[in-house]
């Protein structure tokens, strides 16, 4: 993978390519919209395919199909629900509850559908029965329902048939909401903020600016316009897919008591000033997905490539918005989607676009990009008319977690591990620290150890209250970002990139490291003594090339095995934590493959003497 991005990073031109036609199944329609993972799809379409050449089976025009239903996953194949006796009721109450276990509180049932992905259909009659059993179940197991959609099958038959896709949610019992990161990338002013405004506080903007207005946190960036921090903003949807934000003077707090999933969105800087922040954001607060913002009028322009490769490179799934289409005509638009196409299907992405136009589409594009990491959706909208603005809420409102409950069960096991990306001083609260909860459970009262310092130590610490998404929360799950309260505890001894872990734990501070690299993109040659900023999760610092191995110098292209060193100060680190350094055009990335522990590090006379 990681010598696919090299185009991205690099300047040379587009190969030009066809217009990338949309996924679609013999009818015409999007196949495969189930939301089963990628082994399990993969595996099912195997046998499937096994299955229908054992039978003979051949797929006429007329006859749709979807992947087999897959065992694990948060998709259900019902092909009739229809007056179930008790024993079958209880059964299919704990097949959902499985279902929503597996979604993390969110299940999809496809009715008329058999297990092989037949898509047979029901009569009107039966499809409204089907339809009022799901709804007994829900309510048994206290989830809400809502169709998304519903197709006619085109069936020789007496009469019309058709299937149901149905979503149901259910917020788990130990969670206040569903929770998803979403990173907003994209060259500057190419209008992310003022989007991202349209989409929290439910007004459509005014051309000029208006709805960017409450997202900016610093002075300098209302009167220019952009955006050089990072911001964070929620997005609520309740458990029927009503959107909850801002629109009816609701607080923070209150959003998050009305709603049972929440897009969290990190809104990053566009202009190449601000690229350090950008990739911090990108590591350090671990975006389960990334939103890429083009400028109709503009197309790919400026920081547009490499916030697409950084994406890439970082292994985060990635949908495009392509905004500003009221100031171009239909012929602009379709240059930029053209434009875009050629970029992602060009041998540096490998990525299958997949324009969004109806709400059809976007109930498609929300369940194959979970999916598949190929697909990419491509939404054209504008925040001042409001154009294709819903299509885009569809998006969010079905999108699922890309981990598993298994995933964060394993994680939640582990010893409590706590990264600091933000600190701040709170009037009458005390220090406050920002960030993500990686490993374990996080609860008020619990006593941690926060470092490394300077020196590679530790200090004590005891954690007052916790809030998420700006309203109280008890405990802290794995995975979960959020913000502690630490009291009296001394700011000083604080900084961006150190941990928070538990007593038990025996962290493996480091000064040197090795890791094996790519180097994406350097005008010269990258060889022993260079310094660059290397960003690992929330660890940002300059460090030197020690030593390099098997090679003299490293060229674009090229791989190798390279010894770093930082220069300020100690870090905690993980072998087999993605690494990705640049400095000035010089840019690349990896892996870390070995540390050598602080105290096998021999200190200087001169750090001696300052200790």
């Amino acid at each position: 993978m990681d010598a696919r991005v090299l185009d991205l990073f690099g300047s040379g031109n587009e190969p030009s390519s066809s217009r990338s036609q949309v996924v679609a199944s013999n009818n015409g329609k999007p196949s495969g919209y189930g939301l089963a993972s990628k082994k399990a799809n993969a595996k099912a379409n195997k046998k499937a395919r096994a299955r229908f050449s054992r039978s003979n089976f051949k797929p006429s025009n007329n006859t749709p199909y979807l992947p087999p239903e897959a065992e694990e996953g948060n998709i259900e194949y019902k092909l009739k629900l229809v007056n179930p006796t008790q024993y079958r009721f209880e059964h299919l109450a704990t097949q959902m509850k499985w279902r929503l276990q597996e979604g993390k509180g969110e299940a999809v049932y496809q009715i008329g559908v058999e297990d092989n992905g037949m898509l047979v259909g029901l009569s009107e009659e039966d499809m409204r029965a089907s339809l009022k059993t799901l709804h007994l179940l829900a309510k048994k197991v206290g989830a809400d329902i809502s169709v998304l959609r519903q197709m006619e099958v085109n069936e020789d038959s007496d009469g019309p048939r058709s299937i149901a896709e149905v979503l149901i949610r259910k917020v788990p019992d130990d969670q206040q909401f569903l929770d998803l990161r979403v990173a907003v990338l994209g060259n500057v002013d190419s209008g992310k903020s003022t989007l991202l405004g349209v989409l929290t506080q439910g007004e459509l903007d005014n051309g000029r600016g208006r709805a960017r207005l409450n997202l900016f946190r610093h002075l300098h960036e209302i009167q220019t316009g952009r955006t050089s921090s990072i911001s964070f903003e929620i997005l609520g949807f309740n458990s029927k897919g009503e959107v909850v934000n801002y629109s009816e003077s609701r607080t923070a707090e209150e959003i998050c008591e009305s709603a049972s999933k929440m897009i969290t969105f990190i809104d990053l800087a566009g202009h190449h000033k601000y690229l350090k922040t950008t990739i911090f954001g990108l590591t350090s607060y671990c975006p389960d997905f990334a939103m890429l913002v083009v400028g109709a009028n503009t197309g790919i322009a400026g920081t547009t490539r490499e916030h697409l490769g950084l994406a890439m490179a970082l292994k985060v799934p990635i949908f495009i918005v392509i905004s500003k289409v009221d100031l171009c005509t239909r012929a602009t638009v379709e240059r930029t989607v053209r434009q875009l196409e050629r970029v992602l299907k060009q041998p540096g992405c490998n990525k299958v676009p997949m324009v969004v136009a109806n709400t059809d589409d976007a109930v498609t594009a929300a369940q194959q990009f979970a999916q598949s990491p190929n697909i990419t959706p491509i939404f054209t909208l504008s925040s001042v008319s409001g154009e294709s603005l819903d299509l885009l809420k569809v998006f969010f409102n079905i999108i699922p977690p890309l981990s598993n409950s298994k995933e964060q069960e394993e994680l939640m096991q582990q010893l409590t591990e706590f990264q600091v990306d933000e600190i701040y001083t709170v009037p009458e609260v005390g220090t406050v620290v920002g960030g993500t909860l990686y490993s374990g459970i996080c609860r008020e009262g619990d006593d941690l150890v926060v470092g490394p310092t300077d020196a590679g130590h530790f200090h004590k610490l005891t954690i007052g209250s916790i809030q998420r998404n700006r309203s109280a929360c008890r405990v802290l799950k794995a995975g979960q970002a959020a913000t502690l309260a630490l009291g009296e505890f001394d700011r000083t001894l604080l900084r961006k990139g150190m941990v928070m872990v538990s007593p038990e734990m025996d962290p493996t501070i480091c000064w040197t490291f090795e890791a094996e690299v790519v180097l994406l993109f350097h005008s010269r040659t990258f060889h022993k003594g260079f310094q660059v900023t290397v960003h690992i999760g929330n660890v940002r610092q300059t460090a030197t090339v020690e030593a390099m191995y098997g090679k003299e110098a490293l060229r674009t292209g090229e791989k190798a095995e390279v010894c770093f060193r930082f220069i300020k100060h100690p870090e905690y680190l993980k072998v087999g934590a993605k690494l990705l350094f640049r400095e000035g055009v010089t840019k690349g990335i990896g892996h870390v493959t070995k540390l050598q522990p602080l105290a096998q590090y021999k200190p200087s006379q001169r750090e001696e003497d300052g200790a």
